[in-house]
């Protein structure tokens, strides 16, 4: 292992992986493994987005785009932020990227330099940090809970910012918590990291994913900070890999650089796929998604605090809901494999998402249909009662 970078080695594995590998290897092996661990909703990609990219196969679109991305595409994405958002962006400042992880590779690499960081709240998405830590520089976890909705607050800022802070990252809704952060809240803590002479990186990957309300872009209060996004999550293309940045005017042409040398361009063939998602017909498919979406939050929710699971804020978007186990375990590692073994339902360890009580936190997807999440509560009450005789 010594032969390896100090940077791979200090990387942590993310261990919802091996944990997938394991209920993998049970249901091969014959078991109904219920998956509520991995963030991917069980919706195959809409039709008419498939059917865009079958059409972009067949007319040979499988070659380099530019570096930026197709202009179509990024016409398009410009024409969303104008009906969602009413904003009026230049496609000029969007560059379509593979996934919304290559957009975080772009915009840590443009602002972060070796030793310095951003803020993060703990807990938080554990790829953020370890892109960090793959440019030389690192994550400033802050602690967060539920009387901040697991969000950034002026005051954390305030509390953690030092001499070798650069920025902060925010995420809305967040994973794994499924809090989101209303408008006044963005713009207070623009103010927070640009009275410090930070950027400010907002993901928004989970836009469109929201219940009850529509979750603000951080450009209605700061036109200059960094937004992530991805058609993984709302549009459901996960396996396309295929994300956006949009960045402020001055950063597009360094960003443009690093695209340039770091993939070349995103998926061609997904490009044209993607063009699909903003027509009418595709939209009110999602927007169908998203209605179950809420209907097995408002199903999970409820069941599982009356199985004595702590939740407690009400998520306002994603499909996470982030359970305090600490009544029953401060091993969540063990709570999770107990329950994968002996009940074959899958969830994720709050040793994923950072520090912060994370031995007394699970995270729970809602990415199947409530029959089957029906299944998972009744195998979860059989199992809570096989955790608590368990031989100690």
């Amino acid at each position: 292992m010594n032969a390896y970078s100090r940077r791979s080695r200090e990387i942590a594995p993310f261990h919802v992986m091996s944990l997938l590998a394991r209920a993998n290897a049970l249901e091969q092996a014959g078991f109904d493994v219920i998956h509520l661990e991995i963030g991917e909703p069980d919706f195959t990609t809409a039709a008419p987005i498939v059917c865009a990219g079958q059409a972009a196969l067949a007319a040979g679109h499988t070659r380099y785009t530019a570096a930026r991305g197709l202009p179509a595409l990024r016409q398009a994405i410009a024409g969303f932020y104008r009906d969602r958002y009413r904003l009026d962006i230049d496609p000029e400042r969007i560059l379509v990227t593979p996934g919304g992880s290559g957009a975080l590779l772009l915009a840590s690499s443009l602002l972060v330099d070796p030793g310095k960081h951003w803020l993060l709240a703990d807990p938080g998405y554990p790829c953020n940090r370890h892109f960090l830590r793959l440019v030389e520089g690192a994550a400033q976890l802050v602690p967060v809970g539920p009387d901040s909705g697991y969000q950034l607050t002026p005051a954390a800022v305030a509390a953690y910012w030092n001499a070798d802070s650069v920025g902060a990252l925010l995420a809305s809704p967040a994973n794994p918590t499924g809090t989101t952060l209303a408008r006044a809240e963005l713009a207070a803590l623009s103010q927070a990291v640009r009275a410090r002479g930070g950027h400010l990186v907002v993901d928004e990957i989970y836009h469109g994913l929201t219940y009850g309300l529509d979750a603000p872009s951080v450009l209605e209060v700061d036109d200059g900070a960094f937004v992530l996004n991805s058609f993984s999550k709302y549009f459901g293309m996960t396996g396309w890999r295929l994300g956006w940045l949009v960045a402020p005017p001055a950063a597009v042409p360094e960003l443009e650089k690093l695209a340039q040398n770091l993939y070349i361009s995103a998926p061609s063939m997904a490009q044209h796929a993607a063009l699909a998602c903003f027509e009418p017909q595709t939209i009110a498919i999602l927007e169908q998604r998203r209605g179950q979406f809420r209907q097995r939050r408002d199903y999970l929710l409820p069941a599982l605090r009356e199985l004595g699971f702590r939740i407690d804020v009400e998520p306002q978007g994603a499909f996470y809901l982030y359970c305090d186990v600490g009544a029953f375990t401060d091993d969540a590692q063990a709570f999770c494999a107990h329950f994968l073994e002996t009940e074959h339902v899958a969830f994720t360890p709050g040793l994923d998402f950072g520090n912060h009580r994370a031995n007394q936190h699970v995270r729970i997807a809602y990415t199947q249909d409530v029959a089957r999440l029906r299944e998972a509560v009744a195998r979860i009450a059989r199992g809570l009662e096989s955790w608590a005789s368990r031989p100690r």
